[in-house]
């Protein structure tokens, strides 16, 4: 390994508390154990035995098994196919579940098996998915939705038996404990509809014994964050399910004290990517819901933290009611939002959620949200982009400028761009990134954030941030950023302090469907939800340039939108102003 390697290694594990680097370590090496050993392998298994199958209470649903909308249809996995994250595959027979070429991300989900729902749910419809249809019914349907759930049930067995047969215990990407905790808890609610009472039955409940045991040695508290959560969950599931009281509290307890250190005092997840806060939400959620339907309470750190989250959900939710795609995320269901219960998002022209780094900014029809959280100074920040002191901008309902998103998590040009500066709405120096993002997860040096004014006063709302990212640059360079909001224009200031001769470029990525005019050489017309006059004037001559951005809908899909890319050099401190207003366009042919 190269010197520069070597260094960039080192800046990364800088951030690694020590205790969870050893407990990676530790998780690699059981992991390599019992792949190696049949003895440790037996050992493990005997070590905890199930006290039989007792299922989970009748009449609960976990948030996962309720949307229907993400389910491949049954049709498909009968057909022996499978389709999750755009990409669809063989099911058929043992080869069906390997797939090395696929992205990890699909080979994961096929492991999780929550996709299996439609098979419960064609069982409960009749096999057509209409529930109402089903219920509306007569004899001759009762008869259909009895030979369908027969199907269902027989389809399933054949599918966890080819499983079974492909996969080997604690081997591969199936038995990673991300995707055997996911596994574990889906199999726990597809118990009921799907095997009791039939020859997969007893079959089931001692592959689910089996993860127990597996995953109370192997919870990711290397990693931590969304992972150990998950774990957790599964835990607290397969306790339930099996009627074990003392792991049921065990598991609560240790979810509630990560529930106290993941989720920040202003309700953010610690990852500080949204889509994963919905995410964590809906597992303590799912937590909370199982222990009372098993008729205990949940722990009232579990219930606060439920609580301080759909509040910070419903302050950082878009007018258009989507969920901003702040470093790693995909779009969330409608569906999920529903039920996730986000607090309602208040009219305040001024929100800010000081632990997450982000301020929300309200008035005239306009939303600012500003990120002025970095990635975090302390463990493994796998989900963060450098997008410090970017935004996303709102017009009325509708998205003006955006952020990148995630189409992939492959260690790929396409995964470096999108965590990069220069995809987010914020200063770029030298073409370097704020943060050292590298691989698919990892982040060496970091930028440090801080906010340096936010109020809300005759009619204008500011916020100021500033963040030290470049500090390694010669003359270290230090950006700060202000944002002024009144009922007819946004104003942003960058001001890149420091010394030495720098190239800033402030990026500006459009919503898919704008168009971009540009008008002379310090001004441009934004058209989509109204239309928009942008002027940029700097301390230094600017260059205005017009691009076309990817811009990712979800992993595996990308749409093409206009890039405003406001460029300009000279000596330090060197400032650009970006000012947004609602008006006329001058009349230039516009660029696609």
């Amino acid at each position: 390994m190269r010197a520069a390697q070597l260094a960039r290694v080192a800046r990364t594990a800088a951030h690694v508390p020590p205790g969870q680097a050893a407990n990676w370590a530790r998780l690699r090496a059981q992991r390599g154990l019992l792949r190696a050993s049949g003895q440790a392998r037996q050992r493990l298994l005997a070590a905890a035995p199930g006290t039989g199958p007792v299922g989970w209470p009748v009449g609960y649903r976990p948030l996962d098994a309720r949307l229907t909308r993400t389910w491949p249809p049954m049709a498909e996995l009968r057909a022996g196919k499978i389709t999750l994250l755009g990409l669809t595959r063989d099911l058929a027979g043992p080869a069906g579940w390997c797939h090395h070429d696929a992205p990890r991300l699909w080979r994961f989900h096929l492991h999780y098996w929550d996709w299996a729902g439609a098979l419960a749910a064609g069982a409960d419809t009749g096999g057509n998915g209409d529930v109402a249809a089903a219920a509306a019914g007569g004899k001759g349907d009762v008869a259909s939705r009895n030979g369908a759930a027969g199907e269902a049930r027989e389809l399933f067995a054949r599918l966890w038996t080819t499983w079974s047969t492909a996969t080997s215990f604690a081997r591969g990407d199936a038995w990673h404990p991300y995707p055997a905790a996911l596994r574990a808890w889906s199999w726990c609610g597809l118990y009921a509809p799907l095997a009791a009472g039939g020859d997969l039955a007893p079959k089931l409940a001692a592959a689910l014994t089996g993860h127990a045991a597996f995953l109370r040695r192997h919870l990711e508290t290397g990693v931590a964050g969304n992972h150990l959560i998950k774990g957790l969950k599964a835990l607290a599931g397969l306790a339930v399910f099996t009627g074990d009281h003392q792991a049921l509290h065990l598991a609560l307890t240790r979810l509630a004290r990560q529930a106290r250190r993941q989720v920040l005092p202003d309700g953010g997840h610690c990852e500080r990517a949204p889509a994963y806060h919905c995410q964590v939400l809906a597992d303590l959620i799912d937590v909370a819901n199982l222990a009372e339907a098993a008729g205990i309470a949940p722990p009232r750190d579990l219930t606060a933290a439920i609580s301080r989250m759909r509040r910070w959900l419903g302050a950082v939710l878009g007018p258009d009611g989507e969920v901003p795609l702040l470093g790693d995320g995909y779009p969330v269901p409608r569906e999920l939002l529903s039920l996730l219960r986000p607090a309602p998002p208040g009219e305040e022209p001024l929100v800010v959620l000081p632990s997450s780094g982000l301020a929300r900014l309200s008035t005239g029809g306009w939303r600012v949200l500003a990120d002025a959280g970095g990635p975090g100074r302390w463990g493994v920040a796998a989900h963060a982009h450098a997008g410090t002191l970017g935004c996303l901008v709102y017009a009325g309902r509708a998205p003006l400028v955006i952020d990148t998103g995630t189409s992939t998590y492959e260690d790929s040009p396409a995964r470096a761009y999108e965590r990069s500066t220069a995809a987010h709405n914020t200063a770029e120096v030298d073409g370097t990134d704020s943060s050292e993002v590298w691989g698919a997860f990892r982040v060496g040096r970091r930028a440090r954030a801080h906010w340096l004014a936010t109020h809300a006063h005759g009619g204008a709302v500011v916020c100021a941030a500033s963040h030290d990212g470049y500090r390694h640059l010669p003359g270290r360079p230090v950006h700060r950023r202000r944002w002024t909001l009144t009922a007819d224009t946004l104003v942003v200031d960058d001001v890149i302090s420091g010394r030495g001769w720098h190239t800033v470029a402030v990026h500006w990525h459009l919503a898919p469907g704008t168009a971009l005019r540009l008008a002379g050489p310090a001004s441009a017309v934004i058209t989509g939800p109204g239309e928009f006059r942008v002027r940029v004037t700097g301390s230094a001559e600017v260059r205005l340039a017009s691009a076309v951005h990817i811009a990712a809908r979800g992993f595996g899909l990308t749409a093409d939108s206009p890039l405003l890319v406001c460029r300009a050099e000279g000596p330090l401190p060197l400032r650009i102003r970006t000012v947004w207003t609602r008006g006329g366009p001058p009349g230039e042919e516009a660029v696609a």
